[in-house]
């Protein structure tokens, strides 16, 4: 697309080179043409940084357009466009005004030769020609005065022609030469209904229109039946240029009403109650359904067409101002559970290489205890957390198990048949009620442990068989305790 837009510059550098008062249209079109890709190349960016945000579990805030030197470059060379037509249209407007005081020149000279009673015809008509044909050398005038200007010229042109009474011959002979002439135009006018481009149709008949005004007077028995049919090939024109711009508005007219539709549905969505990201998703993928389908839309009436798109922006943007809302506040949520979460890592790392075996592992199993009271955190950190905070409690239950297996198991196997032999009931029974207490909190404290690890998972199994074999312990000083 970059590519595409600096073609774009390039073509509106060489139109520059060109003459400004030609190339309005072709201006515009490349101005429509590079700014819809503009538009729509920022919209792409705007959606990639907001995919981009939301795969991080942010949400993009206070987006800005990205810098396009391209675009900068192509403003530029519409401010000088602009530049050129001002000056060229000044320049117009004086040689307008000048063109108006030669013209107006030329009529005085004429009202004061048709005003004449008495002329020498031979060099008043030479006079007259002369003056017709620096008529023809002068521009445009301000539009204001060309209608009343054109008006006293073929009046006081046809004046003289009456007052002089020039001989019948001359008078036909440009009579017919201005017939020809005429005749001519009202052809161009009227091969003008085969021209599809109803614009360019209506242009070229107001240019054919200007050079009927600059041709003389035709004999008079004449001069009705041309101009009806000069009017007649203008009137076919003019109706296709009016049908044209009604067909324009009727689908001006159309857009405004699927834009209201689309309006309609913005205002049906509530996002007040939304709590969670299935129902953000699920209204989000509503709003740039609707979104996408505003831009298919063309323009809506000119007097309607701002404030339709101003009604339509507001909720759009109420829209994403409430979500940006909403996960900043999940955010601020996340944050903190992933301080909370960090301190307990930190406090783990502080007892994971600890030898006090009883006292580490209760301090630990606290610690997991506390882990599951805290809520989530964002997606990227979740992972990388608990597996630091599992490895340190799997770490140390490892070290434990190996260091203590053994000679836990020997130490109890010797102290309960060293009592159970010695016959001792008091002592028995203190044994037993240890052997419950035992049993009991070794059962509540394999309920912490995690099974998303091997080792996790081994020392379960570890945990499991301590519990057999106190239990198998118990059993034995119950059997005991009845014989006595």
């Amino acid at each position: 697309m970059a590519n595409e837009k600096q073609t774009l510059v390039d073509e509106l550098k060489g139109l520059l080179e060109q003459n400004v008062t030609e190339i309005k249209e072709q201006v515009e079109e490349l101005k429509n043409k590079f700014y819809r890709q503009y538009h729509e190349e920022q919209a792409a960016l705007k959606k990639a940084a907001e995919e981009a945000a939301a795969a991080a579990g942010e949400v993009l805030e206070n987006w800005q357009p990205v810098l396009d030197e391209v675009e900068q470059t192509f403003r530029e060379l519409l401010n000088t466009y602009k530049q050129k037509r001002a000056e060229v249209q000044k320049e117009l407007e004086a040689q307008m005004e000048q063109n108006l005081l030669r013209k107006q020149n030329i009529i005085a000279q004429m009202k004061e030769m048709a005003e004449s009673e008495t002329a020498d015809v031979m060099d008043k008509m030479k006079k007259v020609r002369e003056l017709q044909a620096e008529w023809k050398t002068i521009g445009a005038v301000p539009a204001p005065k060309a209608q009343e200007i054109w008006k006293q010229y073929n009046q006081y042109q046809e004046q003289f022609y009456d007052l002089v009474k020039i001989n019948i011959e001359l008078r036909d002979l440009d009579f017919k030469k201005n017939l020809e002439m005429k005749t001519l135009l009202c052809e161009a006018a009227e091969k003008l209904k085969d021209n599809e481009n109803v614009i360019e149709a209506s242009r070229a008949l107001q240019q054919l229109h200007d050079e009927w005004a600059e041709i003389g007077p035709v004999a008079r028995e004449l001069r009705e039946e041309l101009w009806a049919r000069f009017k007649e090939a203008s009137t076919i024109i003019n109706k296709k240029h009016q049908a044209y711009f009604d067909a324009l508005h009727e689908k001006e007219q159309e857009n405004l009403t699927k834009k209201q539709a689309l309006i309609e549905q913005l205002k049906a969505l509530d996002w007040s109650n939304v709590k969670s990201n299935k129902g953000w998703d699920e209204l989000t993928n509503k709003i740039q359904a609707i979104q996408q389908e505003w831009r298919t839309i063309g323009f809506a009436p000119k007097k309607q067409n701002q404030s339709i798109y101003d009604e339509y922006r507001t909720l759009t943007d109420g829209f994403f101002k409430a979500k940006t809302a909403f996960y900043k506040q999940i955010r601020d949520v996340f944050s903190e559970n992933l301080k909370k979460k960090r301190a307990l890592i930190a406090r783990a790392q502080e007892l994971t290489g600890s030898e006090a075996w009883q006292e580490t592992q209760e301090a630990l199993i606290a610690l997991q205890r506390e882990w599951k009271t805290i809520g989530p955190v964002a997606h990227k950190y979740s992972d990388q957390l608990w597996k630091e905070f599992t490895d340190l409690c799997d770490n140390f239950f490892n070290r434990k198990r190996e260091a203590n297996k053994e000679a836990r198991a020997e130490s109890k196997k010797s102290k309960v048949e060293s009592q159970i032999q010695s016959g001792d009931k008091t002592k028995m029974l203190r044994l037993y009620e240890n052997l419950k207490q035992e049993i009991k909190t070794a059962e509540n404290n394999i309920l912490f442990f995690t099974g998303k690890s091997k080792s996790a998972n081994k020392l379960v199994a570890d945990m499991q068989k301590k519990i057999d074999t106190l239990k198998a312990q118990l059993a034995e000083l119950e059997k005991k305790l009845m014989e006595e």
